[in-house]
């Protein structure tokens, strides 16, 4: 898929074939990124109140990143998924 292909895309389908993708490949650093990047998207989609919760607690931040592909949040992780998925595209 094309990176237009991929912008057409709903953000919990991204990060479904993102996610899935870098589990199934042992890709640890985008899983890495994507823990990263939870706080500045969760404060960029107005959840700035978890971003202290989920730096002290490494667990919520896992789950956070099974489940970063919903809503605000997912969407505001978009560009991640788009760039990793557009470098992956057999995903």
């Amino acid at each position: 898929m094309d990176t237009e292909e991929l912008e057409s895309m709903p953000a919990s389908e991204l990060h479904e074939r993102a996610v899935r993708y870098a589990v199934r490949h042992g890709d640890f650093g985008f899983l890495w990124d994507l823990l990263r990047a939870i706080p500045a998207a969760e404060a960029a989609s107005g959840h700035g109140g978890e971003v202290v919760n989920d730096l002290s607690h490494l667990s919520a931040l896992l789950s956070d990143a099974m489940s970063s592909g919903q809503g605000e949040l997912g969407e505001a992780l978009r560009p991640l998924y788009v760039e990793y998925l557009a470098k992956h595209p057999e995903a």
